[in-house]
């Protein structure tokens, strides 16, 4: 379709691809708040053959250009009915939503994802998801210039308004915190795991990257677990977790990923990666050909400043009740004691839906506050 000088084109092929996947780092360069990804780490996001998400549903993705230059752009998907459908929310999704400053360029991406969406039957859209909840969920509405962290959507403020607009109504938040870390946590001993009634019924252990297999087992059953009744909720697959390990690997320290056995089950795990935008920001988004190098190097020897908690959970019948907030202190706590021997001066926690008191009850009680929110949205797609 065109309106006046805007046109939206349909991603077919390689080249499309490419363009789609760089896109946001042309249109948000220099913006304060945005990093730019790595084109190759976007790859296996947004590629239909790296990804396993893209088995689960039936897709299109689009980008719009004015007047021949990059304008923004929109993925739109439908869950196949074969697949367990998303807990509470629609079935037809969009994502990926990136524009530059100029309201008809988004309605176009909406109104074309939305007549794809239609012509499948579907009546309501949420979203954005990208391109699935276990990816980068919302629209960011708050937290604009707070510091950009690693796998986490940025927009710009305009691109909120210009959604609103197009009658596009808030169907969730989720929250994700900053804990700044102080010379008292880095002396902090062990509080809950010393407490006679949790003594010896609490253990923390780091995940075995050696056998990171049998370990991602038991991290996507607490996952599922965890999430089964939250809103969008879709099962992590073990085959997605594993097209991400290798990566994981690569980026996350010895120290960075833990499993915490309640009576020796295996009840709660957590995953900090640190926060590659802090080794990245001065290439521009591209890793060929000499950005490679550089990053295997200064993983290696970079003194991380920022982390963020990418992964967590725990199991459902622990949750709201006093087992379930020893296991979080006990993970609260154990971060603590791992920053004495760590550079990072602040971790993220992140996302955490608006309506999950059980688990923002103690993270904010740990001293952790708000730093950002990303919303979720929804329509009613009309005949």
């Amino acid at each position: 379709m065109s309106l006046g000088a805007i046109e939206i084109i349909p991603v077919n092929g390689l080249t499309a691809f490419l363009s789609f996947c760089r896109l946001p780092r042309q249109i948000y360069k220099g913006q304060s708040g945005f990093a730019p990804p790595l084109d190759a780490e976007r790859w296996t996001v947004h590629g239909s053959k790296l990804n396993p998400h893209f088995k689960q549903v039936d897709w299109q993705a689009w980008i719009a250009r004015k007047d021949g230059k990059p304008a923004g752009r929109i993925m739109a998907q439908i869950y196949k009915k074969d697949t367990p459908a998303p807990v509470g929310a629609s079935t037809a999704q969009f994502g990926c939503l990136d524009a530059v400053d100029d309201p008809a360029v988004v309605e176009a991406l909406t109104r074309t994802a939305e007549k794809w969406l239609r012509e499948r039957g579907a009546t309501v859209v949420h979203g954005p998801f990208s391109p699935s909840v276990n990816g980068e969920v919302g629209l960011l509405v708050q937290g604009f210039d707070a510091a950009p962290m690693v796998l986490m959507p940025w927009n710009p403020p305009y691109l909120v308004e210009a959604i609103e607009k197009l009658g596009y109504l808030k169907a969730r938040d989720l929250i994700s915190y900053r804990y700044d870390v102080t010379a008292k946590d880095r002396q902090a001993k062990a509080g809950i795991l010393d407490r006679p009634e949790w003594r010896d019924r609490l253990k923390i252990r780091t995940l075995d990257l050696k056998k990171l297999g049998d370990e991602a087992a038991i991290i996507v059953d607490i996952f599922n677990d965890a999430s089964s009744e939250n809103w969008g909720f879709v099962p992590f697959t073990l085959e997605e977790f594993m097209s991400a390990a290798d990566g994981l690997k690569l980026v996350m320290p010895p120290e960075g990923g833990f499993m915490i056995e309640l009576d020796g089950t295996p009840q709660a795990f957590g995953i900090v990666l640190p926060n590659l935008h802090e080794i990245t920001a001065d290439l521009g988004g591209r890793l060929f050909p000499f950005g490679l190098p550089r990053i295997i190097s200064r993983i290696r020897n970079h003194a991380f400043k920022s982390g963020r908690l990418c992964l967590f959970g725990v199991r459902r019948a622990l949750q709201r009740k006093a087992a379930g907030g020893a296991v979080i202190l006990a993970f609260i706590e154990e971060i603590r004691q791992r920053s004495a021997k760590s550079s990072i001066e602040h971790v993220e926690f992140g996302w955490v839906l608006e309506d999950n008191v059980g688990m923002r009850r103690p993270i904010e009680f740990a001293g952790a506050r708000i730093d950002k929110i990303h919303r979720v949205y929804e329509k009613k797609l009309t005949a």
